[in-house]
């Protein structure tokens, strides 16, 4: 965390500047954009998972520390960072060289909040 070390025109000495944090092994840097530059689904980390449990581990840890749902994926956490939860099984389907299968994937993907695995893949295969 680094700490303005001085009075500025939209802050007091000791306003929070930036803070560096890790995700998935990347180094990020966010910057408190005071008023003027807030969070929106513009901006987004998107997760790939492998499987339900992991999908509903990360999904559930962000949502239930003071984040919300959305849908098709999508949370924000407690500050406002949109979050896509995105099971590869999702990629897949919404990559399926079938058309009607992609549809499907897709139609099913809109009824979601935190996306189901196995309704994805059920979609896909044409079955439900």
């Amino acid at each position: 965390m680094h700490r303005a070390p001085g009075d500025y025109p939209d802050g007091k000495q000791g306003d929070v500047l930036t803070v560096e944090f890790t995700v998935l092994g990347f180094r990020c840097i966010g910057l408190n954009g005071g008023p003027y530059f807030k969070h929106s689904e513009a901006f987004s980390i998107q997760v790939p998972t492998d499987s339900q449990e992991e999908t509903d581990r990360l999904w559930n840890a962000i949502v239930a520390n003071g984040g919300s749902e959305s849908r098709c994926g999508w949370c924000k956490d407690k500050w406002g960072l949109s979050w896509q939860i995105t099971p590869r099984a999702l990629t897949r389907g919404m990559a399926d060289p079938d058309p009607a299968a992609r549809k499907r994937v897709f139609e099913a993907m809109m009824t979601m909040g935190k996306i189901d695995i196995a309704a994805i893949d059920a979609a896909r295969a044409g079955a439900g």
